[in-house]
């Protein structure tokens, strides 16, 4: 890596040499030195772009000072710009100079003189020189008129693109589906540029009828990789239609999203939830072929890592962000449950999407009660149960983790007898695979557990030494057992509600850290 940076500053050095004389002279030796060069040039650009692209604007002006010159040399070369790919390749290396969010008034003017050049280079090959005579004698430089050219050649664009989606099957006011395509190639190198920003959501929201995709790959690809590393900003509609129509598009945002919780040090809920937002998927998932997709992936996530609590909790975050956006934008009544849940029972969805915060106290208790009674008749009854078994279930289930919170409260809080159902249901979350009597089995042990719990409430001196007693109830000893999952859920939970919980938790750990940290997880 090291070598390649020198070897890239030489390379700078040679190449700012040559162009500067072929700058100060016209002659056939100069042309024909230009000409042999070509080529060795081009690949220059490339690895410039290369290195650029990794760089932020400010970083790139620190490390190459005289970059503009540079690139404005190569710009005002008739010879470079007609030569294969290198007119494009300036465009972007021009567009890894932009600073999206100008901090002062250098950086605007930076801005707007880069501006000028895109729009002389996209125009050097468009225009003659009647047009530039014409321009001139009204007193305008090419500074002044080439942003503003852009920016209407872009608007004018963008609407005819517009209302040829209007236009629908009225073949003689379409626009020609081979121009679409140009328009798409054409952009790629300009989509960071915020002025083309509605040419690029006009491209991705206009759907021809043509039997295949249009759209070049490669403007798919360019516009899913600017939005996420946040170079440019589109509406959601436009990023669903991107999705859509670019299956690879979303999965290599969903892969994005998990290299950043994989990244990340620490993952508390919050920051998970903003990972999520920001990465516009809950947003976009209101559209059922895209939440499928989505949770598809969630699934793979899942088998995976063997249900793996990370990977759990981003599913339920995940949903709790889908829901949200759901009701914002009101879509209830557009697509039914059915769309984004097909394998399982629609009172089942119905009924887990409410908000268990939402349902007041005292119906709690019966509302867990029928949720657990339309899983148990899903998993156990295969008259009435999913078609893909009791793993659909279970998966539906723990998308919305509210409701087993709420569960281990009620057999906490409750001084009443374990209702059964509530056990069940618990049981359930933690070992989807048990059968019946495995099943049977976790909730006794739970309920030996439940018992002393329930004693150390009513204690007037608890202790650290009550807590392993209660936590020796289960029989198993693998931390990944089902019943010692449920265990540690429910030991968690009394040490944060249980008075002197906090203390508790501290004597435990002095008492003896690895049996703590077993008991209750890290």
């Amino acid at each position: 890596m090291a070598q390649d940076s020198v070897d890239l500053s030489c390379d700078y050095q040679f190449w700012m040499q040559k162009l500067s004389v072929w700058d100060q002279a016209s002659t056939l030796e100069t042309q024909q030195d230009t000409c042999l060069h070509l080529a060795q040039f081009q690949e220059f650009l490339r690895k410039m772009y290369e290195a650029l692209k990794e760089m932020d604007s400010n970083t790139v002006i620190e490390r190459f000072p005289t970059i503009g010159q540079l690139l404005a040399k190569a710009c005002w070369n008739p010879f470079i710009l007609a030569y294969d790919e290198s007119q494009k390749i300036l465009i972007w290396c021009l567009c890894c100079l932009i600073n999206k969010e100008p901090q002062n008034s250098g950086q605007s003017k930076l801005n707007y003189w880069i501006q000028g050049l895109l729009s002389h280079i996209l125009s050097a090959l468009r225009f003659d020189k009647e047009v530039a005579l014409f321009t001139q004698g009204l007193g305008y430089a090419p500074i002044d008129y080439y942003p503003g050219l852009l920016k209407n050649m872009v608007l004018s664009l963008a609407s005819e693109l517009r209302e040829n989606h209007l236009n629908g099957f009225n073949t003689q006011r379409r626009m020609a589906p081979e121009r679409v395509a140009s328009l798409s190639r054409v952009c790629v190198p300009l989509i960071t540029l915020p002025d083309v920003d509605p040419l690029v959501e006009a491209l991705l929201i206009c759907h021809g009828h043509e039997p295949q995709e249009i759209l070049q790959q490669e403007f798919f690809e360019a516009v899913n990789e600017a939005i996420l590393l946040k170079k440019i900003s589109l509406p959601v509609s436009a990023v669903v239609c991107l999705w859509l129509r670019h299956l690879p598009s979303l999965e290599k945002t969903m892969l994005h999203l998990f290299e950043k919780l994989i990244s990340s040090e620490r993952n508390c809920l919050r920051r998970i939830e903003c990972f999520i937002k920001d990465s516009l998927l809950s947003q976009a998932a209101c559209h059922p072929a895209i939440f499928r997709v989505v949770d598809e992936i969630f699934r793979c996530a899942l088998l995976e890592t063997d249900g793996a609590p990370e990977v759990i909790a981003t599913i339920q975050v995940f949903t709790q962000c889908f829901v949200e956006a759901l009701e914002k934008e009101n879509k209830q009544l557009q697509f039914t449950l059915k769309t984004y849940f097909p394998y399982t029972s629609p009172s089942l969805a119905t009924v887990l999407l409410q908000d268990p915060q939402g349902i007041p106290q005292g119906q709690w208790l019966q509302t867990l009660k029928h949720i657990s009674e339309l899983l148990r008749k899903a998993v156990e009854d295969q008259t009435h149960g999913s078609c893909r078994g009791p793993f659909e279930s279970w998966f539906l289930f723990i998308h919305f983790g509210g409701w087993a919170e709420m569960a281990a409260e009620q057999l906490l809080m409750s001084a009443a007898e374990p209702p059964t159902a509530v056990l069940w249901l618990l049981a359930f979350y933690y070992g989807p695979c048990d059968g019946r009597q495995q099943r049977t089995q976790t909730m006794v042990q739970v309920k030996a557990v439940l018992g002393h719990l329930r004693a150390m409430c009513r204690s007037t001196t608890l202790s650290a030494k009550d807590l392993q007693t209660a936590a020796g109830q289960g029989t198993d000893t693998d931390p990944r057992a089902p019943a010692q999952q449920l265990i540690r859920h429910l030991l968690l939970n009394f040490l944060l509600w249980a008075p002197r919980g906090h203390m508790i938790a501290r004597d435990a750990i002095t008492l003896g850290p690895d049996w703590f940290l077993m008991s209750c997880g890290d």
